[in-house]
């Protein structure tokens, strides 16, 4: 198929394959899928392997991405190389995803926010990349030992120390990536929200974790302060057989003139919030890797009002590769949409208009 480089409309009633479509960019770029973890679910019931295979036009010239699911795992190939790290795949193709559920991002519990905050991040850094699988890592590794002290499987304590310390130095990046980017994605959201809302409202984000602000200026001090945390907080964790502090378990919160949206927004200052969050991760995209993303709406415009689809739809017009999917093209405020390129789906087949 042949898409637009600007709007892409993937119409179609429900249960057709429109979201089918999306998610197989999804796993494109991404190599996993936003809905589910078992590569099975992605999979043809009667096959035993799934592949997804694209063609990127960048400023440098046409990329070749080929993403293979079989029950031995994944392959993925840039230009038909077979890459010998996934991490070494991610970033060749950006995408920014939008769903009805990510309208929940401002109200939903504190993992949404978290993978928000890897999976975004990680598509705009290889080195946020990096730091969080080696962080995951080391943090499975610290757990199973919590764990075997806890019942007395184990008893080096000086073992722990060891984990602790490569937990926290991992910790203290990751931390660090977090603040530096939530900084820049701040500076794009917060403009857009007070367009959207005409000048009326200020947002701003609060990183919320263990450590006290004076803690958070760079990176040697978070390393420093979570050094304190497990240390001070060892046998508590012993007990709990669980490592309780770190970037894992923090959270992000989203403040509209003073106040915490989560708790005293309105529905209509949530869906704004996120919907400024999401554009102006196209920019901070841009901005980190040269490169616009492709975003993906899928069956969101039906939950923004006119005003915010407005402002969504001027805010990708001409500039970013867009597929959306719809039921209807009646909902579409159309004038604000030139020429799009519509696909229509039925029963998983596709034609275009």
């Amino acid at each position: 198929m042949q898409f637009s480089p600007s709007i892409n409309v993937l119409l179609g009633n429900n249960a057709q394959g429109k979201t089918n479509m999306l998610e197989a960019i999804y796993v494109l770029a991404l190599t996993r899928s936003h809905r589910t973890n078992n590569n099975r679910d992605l999979i043809n019931w009667e096959n035993e392997n799934a592949q997804v295979y694209g063609e990127v036009e960048k400023e440098l010239g046409t990329t070749k991405l080929e993403i293979d699911l079989g029950k031995k795992g994944k392959r993925a190939k840039v230009n038909q190389l077979e890459q010998a790290k996934l991490s070494s795949y991610v970033g060749e193709l950006n995408v920014i995803l939008f769903a009805p559920e990510d309208l929940s991002i401002v109200k939903g519990a504190p993992t949404v926010r978290r993978r928000f905050m890897d999976m975004e991040f990680g598509q705009m850094s290889s080195r946020y990349l990096y730091n969080n699988s080696q962080y995951r890592k080391i943090l499975k590794q610290r757990n199973n030992y919590l764990k075997q002290l806890q019942l007395k499987e184990a008893s080096d304590k000086l073992y722990l120390d060891v984990l602790s310390d490569q937990l926290a130095a991992y910790g203290a990046k990751l931390i660090f990536q977090r603040l530096e980017l939530l900084k820049k994605l701040q500076g794009w959201a917060a403009n857009i929200h007070a367009e959207i809302s005409q000048g009326k409202e200020e947002l701003k984000f609060k990183y919320v974790c263990a450590l006290k602000k004076k803690q958070q200026t760079n990176e040697n001090d978070i390393y420093t302060g979570l050094k304190e945390l497990f240390e001070e907080n060892k046998d508590k964790e012993i007990r709990q057989g669980n490592t309780l502090y770190g970037p894992h378990r923090d959270d992000l919160q989203f403040i509209i003139n003073g106040k915490d949206v989560s708790t005293f927004g309105s529905q209509g200052q949530q869906r704004t919030s996120a919907l400024s969050v999401k554009l102006a991760e196209i920019d901070l995209m841009k901005e980190e890797t040269n490169e616009y993303p492709i975003l993906l709406l899928d069956d969101v415009l039906s939950e923004l009002d006119d005003n915010r689809q407005t402002h969504l739809l001027k805010s990708i017009q001409d500039k970013v590769q867009t597929f959306l999917t719809t039921t209807s093209l009646s909902g579409i405020a159309r004038d604000l949409i030139s020429d799009p390129k519509v696909f229509n789906i039925s029963s998983g087949q596709v034609v275009e208009e």
